[in-house]
């Protein structure tokens, strides 16, 4: 089994620079569509057998265009879902970027995973929803060879790769990061999960 975790494409939020992690607002801009068309081509010699989705519309709209084109089946899964920024959601101003930083640095570089910006998600509740959902995948597909794509988002997959991939830490993620589309491929090991590719770049397993 192989697990391919995939960014959305680009949204009219991202140009926006708009936090928007909830409800189905902000389709994707044309260069986001031509990014999912991208992406499925590359996915399209690797017989992708069902995509998974986040609930947010930029991934739905993702996932949609690349199983139409590589004509497999997708779910949508809240356990994907960018997390919720509370009071920061719907704001493109400074302050709300200011809650946003002050959110990341929470759990990133003082490990406070109990913070949450009012009305929002902390680090526990995303756990709580991605990993048993990955442990799912790993469960239901491992001894098969399946290829899985999961379609959710940079915030997401900082936060949560780094649990569930043996070899991926925060400086991984910095030095790599998240473009849009960018696919994150793992393999299953003896040991459990790793990544092998970030975005056309090999990762050493071992790393």
């Amino acid at each position: 089994m192989r697990l391919h975790f995939a960014r959305h494409g680009e949204s009219q939020a991202n140009v926006l620079h708009e936090i928007s992690n909830r409800g189905l607002r902000h389709p994707l801009t044309r260069r986001g569509r031509a990014q999912a068309i991208a992406l499925a081509d590359r996915l399209h010699p690797l017989l992708i057998t069902r995509i998974y989705s986040s609930p947010i519309l930029r991934a739905i709209e993702t996932s949609v265009i690349v199983a139409n084109r590589l004509g497999v089946d997708y779910e949508i899964v809240d356990a994907l879902r960018e997390y919720h920024c509370g009071i920061a959601e719907g704001r493109a101003d400074e302050v709300g970027w200011q809650l946003w930083h002050e959110l990341f640095d929470a759990w990133v570089m003082h490990q406070r995973y109990e913070y949450r910006l009012e009305g929002g998600e902390s680090f526990y509740d995303i756990r709580d929803r991605f990993v048993p959902f990955v442990e799912g995948l790993v469960s239901r597909y491992g001894d098969s060879e399946a290829e899985i794509v999961c379609v959710a988002h940079g915030g997401v997959y900082w936060m949560m790769l780094p649990l569930v991939l043996g070899n991926v830490d925060h400086a991984l993620i910095a030095h790599y990061g998240f473009d849009y589309t960018a696919c994150i491929v793992a393999e299953l090991r003896p040991a459990g999960l790793v990544c092998v590719e970030w975005n056309g770049h090999v990762v050493d397993p071992a790393h």
